[in-house]
């Protein structure tokens, strides 16, 4: 009877009949997305007659992680004899994204597996040409994909924001880390997941995305791309000044470094938020829409380059607090420029709190919002306070 019990046992303790061994994958971390360029490879190779029917549309960049490679350096227990690059990039070109990535089993021995997928970088000017329900169709529909990965856009080739010349890095892994430091600057937007995208677009909501610029092998989060939410197509960009005046508006500060210069010698003083609310209240008179911001924030005065006493009385607090203020208005002042008078687009969740409010309004104006925001009177308050003056001692 226990014989007949452990044999029992074991029929449902054996692991996943269909599970492959990791060393026999190709795991990729990134996918990059540009207007087509056909590597030098695909060059020769077309030019041998391995072609197939295909226009040119975009090139796909995956980034593998070469399992064996990094296997055998930690069974050797001693350091690579040079450094070497811990990951693949590999690129081909076609009109389907589907049809691309199958191609990769024709190179390659090893089949390509989305499960470890962690950020797709899009080119701006392939989001220029296409809609990101184009782009992003496939991707969207394969279950192999999570759907927690980022999605960024390159301000140049996707190409270029998946490669480092630092030995070590993965690039993939390096621009997924960045968004873990919004605690430290509001420069940085939350981060936007393909699951989050595809609810978004669904929406008709014009939206941001994280804006990635590169030199010299080097990348850097800085500013937002801003996509038509009837288009899906990119359209343009705020500056990092302008993500702070969006950040403000949409109660995302939760960190980093408000930075203004005093009157008379023009010496730079700095504010660190640490506790931060806004809220956006919309107004409705007959046909008449506005909104109104209202903005609150707690934190330190941080540094000061003009060389003042230590402060001590009320008066110079609120002298400092109104500079701050002023600074942070302009912040969103900016922002709200691009938005209603350059873009004409609402990304700063105006829309949203409409709906919420005054759903009968919004019924009306929500099929051509994005114009209708364009000419909406918006109004806006920032009220700041010092709650100390960091280390600072007498």
């Amino acid at each position: 009877m226990s014989m007949l019990s452990v044999t029992v046992l074991l029929l449902f303790t054996t692991g996943c009949w269909s599970s492959n061994e990791i060393e026999d994958l190709s795991v990729y971390v990134g996918l990059g997305l540009d207007v087509a360029k056909e590597s030098k490879f695909e060059q020769n190779i077309n030019q041998q007659g391995a072609s197939y029917p295909k226009r040119k549309v975009l090139t796909a960049t995956v980034q593998i992680v070469p399992p064996i490679a990094g296997k055998n350096e930690k069974q050797s227990g001693s350091a690579p004899s040079s450094p070497s690059k811990a990951y693949l990039n590999e690129q081909l070109t076609g009109d389907s994204l589907i049809q691309i990535f199958r191609q990769f089993s024709l190179r390659r021995d090893r089949p390509l597996i989305g499960h470890h997928l962690k950020v797709i970088v899009i080119s701006s000017e392939l989001a220029r040409k296409y809609s990101l329900e184009q782009v992003l169709d496939f991707i969207l529909r394969d279950n192999d994909i999570r759907p927690s990965c980022l999605i960024v856009v390159s301000h140049r080739s996707a190409l270029e924001a998946l490669s480092s010349t630092e030995p070590g890095e993965i690039p993939a892994f390096y621009l997924t880390g960045l968004v873990d430091n919004r605690y430290r600057s509001n420069k940085i937007l939350p981060p936007m997941s393909l699951i989050k995208l595809d609810s978004t677009m669904q929406s008709g909501k014009s939206f941001l995305l994280q804006n990635v610029v590169t030199a010299q092998s080097e990348h850097k989060f800085s500013g937002a791309a801003i996509f038509n939410g009837n288009t899906k197509k990119w359209i343009g960009e705020l500056s990092q000044y302008e993500v702070e005046g969006i950040s403000w508006i949409k109660e995302d500060v939760v960190g980093g470094a408000l930075k203004t210069y005093t009157a008379g010698d023009g010496h730079s003083i700095t504010y660190e938020p640490k506790n931060s609310h806004s809220s956006i209240i919309p107004k409705v008179h007959g046909d008449d829409i506005s909104f109104h911001i209202k903005i609150h924030s707690e934190g330190r005065f941080i540094e000061d380059w003009s060389f003042p006493e230590i402060p001590t009385t009320e008066q110079y607090m609120r002298e400092l607090e109104q500079q701050f203020e002023e600074e942070a208005r302009k912040q969103i002042g900016q922002a709200l420029d691009k938005m209603q008078h350059v873009y004409h687009v609402d990304v700063g969740g105006f829309g949203e709190k409409l709906r919420i409010k005054h759903p009968g309004v919004w019924r009306k104006v929500k099929d051509h919002w994005d114009e209708t925001f364009s000419h909406v009177p918006i109004t806006y308050e920032v009220h700041m306070k010092i709650t100390d003056f960091g280390s600072s001692i007498d």
